[in-house]
């Protein structure tokens, strides 16, 4: 009769806001969530990856690169990640949800990672195209195929020619492409406004893009930055809330283990 009451008890205890039957509930609902947050990683990474590759050429280092392949890692990783807590949760598998939780710290920590990282090379980018666009552009144009790719497509996108300031079109002049180019252009044919064979020369300067394009790739760069930064330091908030819930139902379980 005692064991009876004690067992009426503790069920009864199993209830409310912090019974199995909702914590399990919440975790179904936070890995939906989740699932969401991980292809929101893997679109934005896509995105920042191919929109304008050519660029990543023309930067000194390898920052912008390596934070969008952490945050397409991340994306993969929550993914797969997400079906360990779904499996805990719906099988009550304790085992799966303290792994679960490890991961999202684990995640937690990388998405802090390439939202700083993103920041500070958001707040760095200026001084790096400063000191390093004009010689990649002048020493590497028509040498180097990445260089030369990211350079035409730099200056058809973007509407401008050369490197710096608003006369960056006369940047050529000093070029190592200048005084091995055998044609009378004295810019390349992707600074023509209206591009054809042959149209970078001196005769129809009207048709050229006078502006640098230092500015316009500084512009195009921290703004995929920003987005980086935000979205990693904005969702890592979401892996607290994560582990909190799966350590409570881990604990739940357990107790419930401890009392059968």
């Amino acid at each position: 009769m005692v064991a009876t009451a004690v067992h009426v008890k503790n069920r009864r205890k199993d209830t409310g806001c912090c019974s199995l039957p909702f914590l399990r509930s919440l975790m179904v609902v936070f890995n939906v969530i989740f699932w969401m947050t991980g292809l929101t990683f893997l679109a934005v990474g896509i995105w920042a990856l191919i929109s304008r590759h050519d660029y990543i050429s023309l930067l000194g280092n390898n920052t912008y690169s390596a934070t969008t392949f952490l945050f397409l890692s991340v994306g993969i990783i929550i993914i797969l990640v997400g079906f360990l807590g779904c499996l805990g949760a719906l099988h009550e598998i304790r085992c799966c949800l303290v792994t679960f939780a490890f991961l999202l710290l684990v995640i937690f920590v990388m998405e802090a990672i390439s939202g700083v990282l993103a920041y500070m090379y958001e707040s760095a980018i200026r001084e790096e195209l400063a000191r390093n666009l004009n010689q990649t552009m002048m020493e590497g144009y028509g040498f180097v195929p990445a260089i030369t790719k990211a350079v035409n497509s730099m200056q058809r996108d973007f509407h401008c020619c050369g490197a710096d300031g608003k006369d960056g079109f006369q940047d050529w002049r000093y070029s190592q492409w200048t005084a091995m180019d055998t044609t009378d252009n004295i810019v390349p044919d992707s600074c023509c406004i209206s591009p054809s064979d042959g149209c970078g020369v001196s005769g129809h300067p009207s048709n050229i893009y006078l502006t640098g394009c230092w500015e316009s790739l500084e512009l195009f760069l921290k703004s995929h930055l920003i987005i980086i930064g935000g979205i990693g330091l904005g969702f890592c908030c979401l892996q607290i809330f994560g582990i909190i819930f799966a350590c409570c139902m881990a604990r739940k379980i357990k107790e419930a283990k401890d009392f059968l």
